[in-house]
């Protein structure tokens, strides 16, 4: 069930969420896992026209959005990371994983998440190159003020120094101009429907 629902996902991003924090259970799962599963396949038979739409009048600037949900799994207290990219209105690359250790911090959690996407925004940025198209300044739209600060300028030292030095390369891409940290309000930050369970209506707006 589960591998069939993860196979879903490269269409129905609105329920990658969800499958994945399941797929976590598949090695000792219980009766509680099964019916989590059944209500996804519900939603799927009472939604089955949603999908992706491509409309060939988009406009073709990439940008992306990072969310990180701190400490949101209760079982050990790891952090949800959740991205998603987009050619203009097009939605090209989605991701939700759980964090590799635990973070101490809302802004820790944050930038790892930013971190760990600059890396994959440099990917999709070496491959349009190769079909001409070249992009600067790439907006990483992030909720979380103190991690845009950090990203920019890593002077939080006391509360960041435990922090792996392979996220602070951030820094240097802004340096050169390669991605630009952008804040954007909770309530447009379409990257949480990867990270977290939300309310029917926010859910439905972002689904949207």
């Amino acid at each position: 069930m589960i591998g069939s629902l993860l196979y879903l996902t490269a269409s129905r991003p609105d329920i990658l969420f969800s499958v994945c924090l399941c797929a976590r259970f598949q090695a000792c799962p219980k009766e509680l896992h099964l019916h989590a599963v059944k209500r996804i396949f519900k939603y799927l038979a009472y939604t089955p026209i949603l999908g992706l739409w491509y409309p060939r009048n988009s406009s073709f600037d990439l940008h992306t959005y990072s969310d990180a949900d701190f400490g949101g799994y209760k079982v050990d207290r790891k952090s949800t990371s959740g991205t998603c990219q987009f050619l203009g209105n097009i939605l090209i690359s989605w991701f939700s994983k759980k964090q590799n250790s635990v973070a101490l911090s809302t802004t820790e959690a944050e930038h790892i998440t930013s971190g760990s996407y600059c890396a994959q925004i440099m990917w999709m940025k070496q491959q349009l190159l190769d079909y001409g198209f070249s992009f600067e300044k790439i907006p990483i739209r992030c909720d979380n003020t103190s991690a845009i600060y950090l990203g920019k300028n890593p002077v939080h030292h006391s509360r960041t120094k435990h922090i792996d030095i392979r996220y602070h390369f951030i820094k240097d891409h802004i340096e050169n101009g390669d991605i630009k940290l952008v804040f954007v309000p909770t309530q447009h930050k379409v990257a949480d429907i990867f990270t977290k369970p939300l309310d029917e209506q926010t859910f439905s707006n972002f689904r949207l």
